[in-house]
């Protein structure tokens, strides 16, 4: 008589051999490894560990395991099945791959030539015979018919390859994001049905201009919508060509022209400032440093002061430049690299400044929106999208920590160096915002969604800003900070988008601010004859087009 070991805590069923060195772990697994003929005849001895003797087990026992075990046997006989029939349907497609190489697709030359175009121009060809490249951006086999989704960058199109169209080895192997031509007849959908642009094309011939691999190495397999954003980020380049990442770059690239499309309504000309500058205008622990040719030089934080020195010869001016901070930040205000709108005015003040920053805004939100096709983008990327309401409020410095402390905002308190100040429990001790405060971006951004419209904060300390804004006038007896003509456009559920002043227009006070901030005058020379050969009242702002989009 055959003996088969159970050892309930040392055992293992997948590897184990039933025997007292190998012992299984269950009685259902030991009775579903008997043959069936033997099982009667096997005796089982079992233990709940090593440190206890093996012994038969009850009857009660045996009656469960085998109840267990057939269940074992079912999943088997499944799994056996399953298997099968994988094997099956593989040996039937290599089959099918094989026969597929015999079908040599040729175009019918009695059919009209096709017309070469985009998918953003088809409704003018319907009933006409096509031809159109891009890449397959989904694919749905329907028994015997395939279902491709082509995009080429303006728009999508439902092909349908039918009859031998679909039976090449081509079709057969089509794989997601191979890059296609296709040739048909565009044809309206049936009623009931839908498709992008309400058309379809009817394939008559198609050729793989450049195939994408499948298994292991198929799109799906790098990324879908379950990839971790690490993931994602290793793979940006294939994340461009979903849907919502390729909406993102056409919407920006739209919002982009309505502001060039503002800008020339208003005569304000754009100009190209350089990248690579001698000097600095957000302060010196920004600035991404590298060797000029043995000279010192950096990647500019702002175009500001080029933009100025065209404005004796141009008038108002505005420049859509890259911009660079070297702050190692992780937030989604701080970008290493970011693209800049910026403008410069002349002989305005510091009240047709903001004016005019609200026109600028405006009017550009109100090409997008006149637009159907970047309308339906806005909607689709930000569903709650809000139309900017006019006139914006104007909110003081001083007022906003008044009204943060009235309605108990607060702020972290710090030490002399700007260390955070934490309790017993390591929490960060809070305490009411003062005069002379930098009012942090959470803080901004609370206030503003309660308000819940677009405010222009204006009048900040001095110590706070750049050394080329201009202070604001004081009335005699006037005390506290000194203030600058400077603003920052704040907007619900965003914070700040836009930051502007007033330029100092006066040499000597520009020279003290260079003192003051411990800056060389000497290669700003240029910057500083700009109030040496005709100086004027003159501001200016910037806007990160990737926060403020």
């Amino acid at each position: 008589m055959t003996t088969v070991y159970i050892d309930q805590t040392s055992g293992a069923d997948a590897v184990g051999r039933g025997t007292i060195e190998q012992p299984y772990l269950t009685l259902a697994y030991a009775i579903f490894s008997t043959p069936a003929s033997d099982v009667e005849g096997t005796q089982y001895q079992i233990r709940k560990g090593t440190d206890t003797e093996y012994d038969q087990p009850t009857q009660s026992a045996i009656k469960k395991a085998r109840k267990e075990a057939q269940g074992l046997e079912k999943k088997r006989l499944k799994a056996e099945a399953e298997k099968r029939e994988a094997r099956e349907r593989q040996e039937r497609r290599e089959k099918k791959l094989e026969e597929s190489k015999k079908i040599v697709l040729v175009e019918d030359s009695s059919l009209p030539k096709p017309i070469k175009c985009k998918i953003v121009h088809l409704a003018h060809y319907r009933d006409q015979r096509v031809r159109l490249c891009g890449w397959v951006h989904r694919k749905r086999d329907q028994q015997e018919i395939m279902f491709v989704v082509l995009r080429d960058g303006t728009g999508y199109l439902q092909a349908v390859f039918t009859g031998n169209t679909n039976k090449t080895y081509d079709a057969l192997t089509l794989q997601l994001e191979a890059a296609i031509e296709l040739r048909g007849t565009l044809k309206v959908v049936p009623e009931g049905q839908n498709a992008p642009g309400g058309h379809e094309l009817i394939v008559d011939y198609f050729k793989v201009l450049g195939p994408a691999p499948g298994g292991d190495e198929a799109f799906t397999n790098k990324l879908n919508e379950q990839s971790d954003p690490s993931i994602m980020a290793d793979y940006r380049h294939l994340v461009l060509r979903g849907e919502t990442a390729s909406n993102v770059l056409r919407l920006r690239a739209a919002l982009l022209s309505a502001f060039r499309a503002t800008y020339a309504e208003h005569h304000i000309a754009e100009v190209t400032p350089p990248c690579l500058v001698q000097t600095q205008v957000e302060g010196g622990s920004t600035l991404f440093k590298l060797d000029y040719y043995g000279q010192p030089a950096y990647l500019t934080q702002s175009s500001q002061l080029y933009l100025e020195t065209c404005l004796p010869s141009l008038g108002d001016v505005f420049s859509v430049q890259e911009s660079f901070r070297a702050e190692n930040s992780h937030t989604r205000r701080h970008l290493s690299e970011y693209t800049h709108l910026e403008a410069e005015l002349a002989f305005i003040t510091f009240d047709d400044l903001m004016a005019h920053i609200e026109t600028i805004i405006c009017e550009s939100v109100d090409k997008i929106l006149a637009d159907p096709a970047t309308a339906t983008l806005v909607k689709a990327l930000n569903p709650n999208f809000i139309v900017p309401e006019r006139p914006f409020k104007r909110m003081s410095y001083a007022d906003a920590i008044a009204w943060l402390n009235e309605h108990g905002i607060l702020r972290e308190a710090e030490d002399a160096e700007g260390n955070t100040i934490k309790d017993a429990e390591g929490k960060p001790v809070m305490v009411p915002h003062t005069v002379g405060d930098d009012i942090a971006e959470a803080a901004e951004r609370q206030m503003t969604d309660i308000i819940g419209k677009p405010i222009f904060l204006y009048g900040f300390p001095a110590e706070l800003k750049a050394f080329y804004m201009q202070k604001m006038p004081r009335e005699e007896g006037e005390t506290g900070p000194i203030c600058t003509e400077s603003c920052d456009l704040l907007m619900p559920g965003v914070g700040e988008i836009v930051g502007g002043s007033m330029r100092i227009a006066d040499i000597q006070e520009l020279l003290a601010a260079y003192e003051r901030e411990g800056i060389d005058a000497k290669p700003y020379y240029w910057y500083t004859d700009q109030r040496k050969y005709g100086t004027c009242q003159h501001g200016g702002y910037g806007l990160g087009v990737e926060v403020g989009f």
